[in-house]
């Protein structure tokens, strides 16, 4: 039996479909995550379980729900709120594969019984050597192995990604053929708990905002800030200030922690460029690193989803990896991902520093 991660939307309603019509033993299996109401006092999670019961009543295959909101707020949101208290700017996203649909979810479905695991993802996988392979998606604009790379080869050995080799238009095309109820509905954005809420009202539910002061880099205020913690490295957008100085565009340089300003700077953005980054926390989804100690790499980065991958040269030292790129990179941001391909193969990465 293949357990499918359904979330209520079209990708793992097709990718349920497929692999029905391989003549699989299929169930549906639907993740709450994060208990919330909207603003109609509606529980969101509600209306998607609704929506998974009635693709597997259509396609004749059992429907169950599990509930990791526990795992989920000890596992991802903690440590989403650890690294912005940190002044950091995390994608939970990867640690949400990592913890939870490719760890307790995976150990759930095993338990009911499941030889693997499916799911709607933008990937595809390479399982004809020793160990799986983590491959891009067909449709580039859509791949998602960026929020794969932590995902362990022994994990991917019992995964299944049916539609990465399609592009979303065949996905819906597919969908309405076969009458699912879902094919039509709109593709979720945002941050899986935020989706697509103003972030600063969420986040200050549990983190105290600390207003303070926005200055050029000579010092001299020109705005006010809401909390560091809602702003990234090159950041233009959203930052109040208008006109002034020379005429140029605002844009986040530094967050200085220890006197709680921000600092911005205008027109020339040649400080937001860097030709090497370094990253730590390594994970490689092999379970050894693409060269020895010392050794220089030749790769592809990517450091942030759907940024073209980047020609660099990657030499590891002690647990911490040195990325030369051919091109200077801007605003690399501590806390984000950089993700190492080799071609179509995703081998793994690390977190900026």
């Amino acid at each position: 039996m293949i357990a499918v991660g359904m979330s209520g939307g079209v990708d793992s309603s097709v990718t349920a479909l497929l692999l029905k019509r391989q003549g699989l033993d299929v169930c549906g299996v639907f993740m709450n995550n994060w208990e919330e109401k909207d603003e109609s006092g509606v529980c969101t999670s509600a209306r998607d379980w609704d929506d998974v019961r009635r693709v597997c009543d259509l396609l004749d295959i059992p429907s169950y729900s599990v509930n990791f909101a526990r795992e989920y707020r000890e596992r991802v949101f903690s440590y989403f709120l650890d690294e912005y208290r940190r002044m950091r700017t995390p994608n939970p996203d990867v640690l949400c594969n990592r913890e939870i649909k490719f760890g307790v979810f995976l150990d759930f479905c095993r338990g009911l019984g499941a030889d693997g695991v499916a799911t709607g993802h933008f990937a595809r996988l390479d399982k004809s050597g020793d160990k799986p392979l983590l491959l891009r998606a067909a449709d580039e604009n859509k791949d998602q192995t960026y929020f794969l790379h932590e995902v362990g080869w022994r994990q991917l050995a019992l995964a299944h990604f049916p539609v990465g080799g399609m592009t979303k238009a065949q996905i819906r095309d597919q969908a309405r053929r076969a009458n699912i109820p879902v094919s039509e509905k709109k593709d979720s954005t945002g941050v899986c708990f935020i989706g697509e809420r103003d972030f600063k009202p969420f986040l200050m539910k549990y983190m105290p905002a600390q207003p303070g002061d926005m200055v050029d880099e000579s010092g001299r205020v020109v705005g006010r800030h809401d909390g560091l913690m809602f702003y990234t490295l090159g950041q233009r957008r959203g930052l109040g200030v208008g006109g002034g100085g020379n005429g140029g565009r605002w844009f986040v340089v530094e967050k200085d922690v220890a006197n709680n300003r921000l600092v911005l700077s205008q027109g020339d953005e040649s400080r937001l460029y860097a030709s090497v980054s370094y990253a730590d926390r390594l994970t490689w989804i092999s379970g050894e690193a693409p060269a020895e100690d010392g050794e220089p790499f030749p790769c592809q980065i990517r450091l942030r989803h759907r940024q073209p991958l980047q020609d660099a040269v990657v030499t590891i030292d002690n647990g911490v990896m040195r990325m030369d790129f051919a091109q200077p990179q801007r605003a690399v941001t501590p806390g984000q991902y950089a993700v190492v391909y080799q071609g179509q193969v995703c081998l793994g990465g690390g977190e900026v520093k």
